[in-house]
């Protein structure tokens, strides 16, 4: 149940968490609620509104309703679980909670944050109804919820305080900070996260992950003297598959107790689960062979045998001690993983989601189901649900999938259609559009006789076809009856959605 205090706390001020807004904080300011220390209590400390306490506390309510603070996590990202810690708040702490979250997207959006999420068009989702807490405790809740959030909205029945809000789980950074440049593949901005380790006694082992440098030896991966044969390993689940081109370890802080020698490997397991019982039978590759460390030193390794793209590594030290920082740097695989890329479109909020799939068919009643039938286990369960459920759409459905198409040949983009579906449908009728004059005048005129007597544009799948074609298909197809008609287009769609989820799938 409490796994999910291994990961990373998105929240987290060092990560770049804020408290941004709340209602009420007369007693106790909001910020508290991030602060990276656990939180105290001075007996006999006041200040001129009451008793200090270290957290965020709101004045006794007299009127109905009930009072709530916005948080921007450091981190965008998937939250597994969390922890509402009500310590040293006794007979003032919330009888119960709430929790949603929304996703404002790239962080160029926080400018308006405020306006934003004040927005009445603001998608919050629910993660926790009303649910009770208790006083002077650590609060913790695992979530189930697999949407990307970058702001969370905690609400506090009646009123009390909280001395600390913990949000554990993945960073999901926005797909286009994640380029083919060299990045740090493990780091927990990029997703990078801890799979397992073989001990963590005196400093866990995401804080080999963390962006910032460590500030002590509390602030790094150490394990307990070992006693016996065999020596300590973590394995690491990289944030995007990529080539590691430069290893950096750093033993930072660590002088009596850093590791005698360290090594790496490298797997590609995305089509594996990666746990206890598995980790052994992985094909795993050696990247970095048995090499001495030195104490309080930022060690740099770039000459390696293999290029292999990777998904997780494991990293040994021997036998044991401490390291601060470790550092996977190297090129992203992401053009051809469009698993990675499914798997981003499975977390999407649903209403992002039923936005990119209205680029791909316009039919709201399609795009609805097929968010719904989320998550995807493959790009082929994709594509086969997107064919089953337009097969199954009444007329009016297919209809109005037909009317966020421009007409072939046409000069003007269709108003229903997004920036993206416009964009597609401009390289899908490229080749079209080069077409002599004649050719163009003939395509519009036959355009507008098809839909005289159908009622909507002469849909063609016209990715890779000529102008000629077209026009040769168009003329044939217009002397069908409605009914045989209605069935061809609808084939057309069905072969123009498949081409542009596999442009979803490609980023």
């Amino acid at each position: 149940m409490n796994d999910f205090l291994q990961l990373a706390d998105l929240a987290s001020q060092r990560l770049g968490g804020r408290v941004i807004d709340a209602n009420d904080d007369f007693f106790a300011p909001k910020e508290n609620l991030l602060k990276e220390s656990k939180p105290i209590f001075i007996e006999g400390k006041y200040t001129t509104r009451g008793k200090w306490m270290d957290g965020w506390e709101t004045r006794r309510r007299r009127t109905p309703g009930h009072d709530w603070c916005i948080i921007r996590l450091g981190l965008p990202g998937i939250i597994r679980g969390i922890v509402v810690d009500t310590s040293f708040f006794t007979g003032n702490y919330p009888e119960r909670f709430s929790l949603e979250g929304c996703d404002l997207g790239a962080q160029h959006a926080y400018k308006s944050e405020k306006k934003k999420l004040a927005s009445p068009k603001s998608s919050w989702t629910r993660i926790f109804p009303e649910t009770q807490l208790k006083g002077d405790s650590q609060n913790l809740f695992p979530v189930a919820n697999k949407d990307r959030f970058t702001h969370l909205r905690l609400r506090i029945y009646p009123d009390g305080g909280v001395a600390r809000l913990r949000v554990h789980g993945e960073a999901v950074p926005d797909g286009k900070r994640i380029s083919r440049a060299e990045i740090d593949l493990a780091a927990v901005e990029n997703g990078g996260r801890v799979v397992l380790s073989s001990d963590q006694f005196y400093g866990a082992p995401r804080n080999l992950l963390m962006p910032y440098a460590a500030k002590n030896m509390g602030d790094g991966w150490e394990t307990k003297r070992r006693r016996g044969p065999g020596h300590d390993w973590v394995v690491l689940k990289l944030g995007v598959p990529g080539t590691i081109q430069r290893i950096e370890v750093n033993t930072a802080h660590y002088k009596g107790n850093f590791p005698d020698s360290c090594s790496l490997e490298v797997c590609n397991a995305k089509n594996a689960t990666v746990d206890a019982t598995t980790i052994d039978s992985l094909s795993w590759c050696e990247l970095l062979q048995k090499t001495k460390l030195k104490p309080n030193h930022r060690h740099v390794f770039n000459e390696f045998s293999t290029k292999n793209v990777a998904t997780h590594a494991r990293f040994h030290i021997y036998p044991d001690g401490g390291v601060s920082r470790l550092r996977l740097f190297g090129r992203a695989e992401i053009a051809a993983n469009p698993a990675a890329a499914l798997e981003r479109f499975n977390r999407l909020p649903n209403k992002k989601a039923v936005k990119h799939l209205l680029d791909c068919c316009g039919s709201t009643e399609w795009a609805r189901k097929m968010a719904e039938q989320r998550p995807f286990s493959t790009p082929a369960a994709l594509f086969e649900a997107a064919t089953s459920i337009w097969s199954a759409l009444p007329r009016e459905d297919c209809l109005e999938a037909f009317r966020h198409h421009p007409a072939i040949g046409a000069t003007r983009a269709n108003a229903k259609q997004s920036a993206t579906a416009t964009h597609w449908s401009a390289n899908e009728q490229s080749t079209a559009q080069t077409a002599p004059r004649e050719v163009l005048a003939a395509l519009l005129a036959e355009n507008n006789a098809y839909a005289q007597k159908f009622g909507y544009v002469f849909l063609i799948c016209a990715t890779g076809k000529t102008s000629e074609e077209i026009l040769q298909a168009l003329r044939q197809r217009i002397s069908n009856s409605p009914e045989s008609e209605l069935q061809i287009a609808a084939g057309e769609q069905s072969k123009i959605t498949r081409l542009r989820l596999e442009k979803l799938l490609a980023p």
